[in-house]
């Protein structure tokens, strides 16, 4: 595939699990190494046709602050394909915990089937549940299409409820429309919650609002797919290391600041 078709390829991806964007952009940029402008644009083009992908812009950055963006695409590529976020997930889930999710989160779902002995509450926050749930069925797991207008019984049913976010920043993070309701629900029931974030989607204050900026641009908040959380509702941050404080969590975040993703944004 032409590297410009691969762009417009990763351009128009919807509901594409974030390691696979980032490889399949990896692929097309390796194109640009020699034409520095030309790296530039197609970043700045591919993120923001990709608002909500954390690890996008983690790796965008990664490649245009780099002193060798060339082999910094392959090392930072490298990293997320060896993210071990979905296995440390599987191995901390507490033994036979019931859980609650939203939707069709692609790490927890990598995760959960890992475990024969959880039991899993599926909130259908896009209509999604209902697939996500024969899939887990597929994998012999005990699991539960429930109705949005269920989310907070579910959740004060649950031992644990697990988040997914593509982009965490130092006060809050983005996740699936309903993650704030079952967060609020779960700390007022004293539910723990644990949100999945891996490799590039720690994001510093400066990122992250330019993210959030493109993000909430657009549709009513009510009307959104994603949303975003308060940071504080969130008991452990579960990346590569496995479950961790949050304070722990953002003490590891590693993107740089690259304004130029942003150029024409207020930043």
């Amino acid at each position: 595939m032409h590297p410009i078709e691969r762009l417009r390829y990763v351009a128009r991806a919807s509901g594409a699990p974030q390691s696979a964007l980032v490889q399949e952009t990896a692929a097309a940029l390796a194109s640009f190494g020699s034409d520095p402008q030309g790296l530039v644009t197609a970043c700045r083009r591919i993120v923001s046709r990709q608002p909500t992908s954390g690890p996008l812009l983690w790796f965008a950055a990664r490649v245009l602050t780099a002193g060798d963006p060339a082999n910094e695409i392959w090392v930072a590529a490298g990293e997320v394909q060896a993210d071990r976020t979905t296995a440390e997930l599987a191995l901390a889930l507490p033994d036979g915990a019931t859980v609650t999710v939203l939707g069709w989160p692609d790490d927890i779902g990598d995760a959960l089937p890992r475990r024969g002995d959880i039991e899993v509450l599926a909130i259908d926050t896009r209509g999604e549940a209902s697939g996500f749930v024969s899939r887990l069925w597929q994998a012999d797991l005990e699991a539960t299409d429930v109705a949005q207008q269920g989310l907070g019984a579910g959740v004060a049913a649950s031992d644990l409820v697990l988040l997914e976010s593509p982009a965490i920043g130092p006060t809050a993070f983005l996740s699936v429309s309903g993650a704030r309701a079952a967060a609020a629900v779960a700390h007022h029931a004293g539910v723990p919650v644990w949100l999945v974030g891996g490799v590039g989607r720690l994001l510093p204050t400066r990122m992250f609002d330019g993210l959030r900026t493109r993000v909430e641009r657009g549709a009513e908040p009510w009307d959104a797919d994603d949303e975003f959380v308060p940071l504080d509702l969130v008991d452990r941050v579960v990346g590569p290391r496995g479950p961790e404080t949050v304070a722990d969590a953002l003490a590891r975040i590693d993107c740089p600041v690259a304004p130029e993703l942003f150029r024409g944004d207020v930043f």
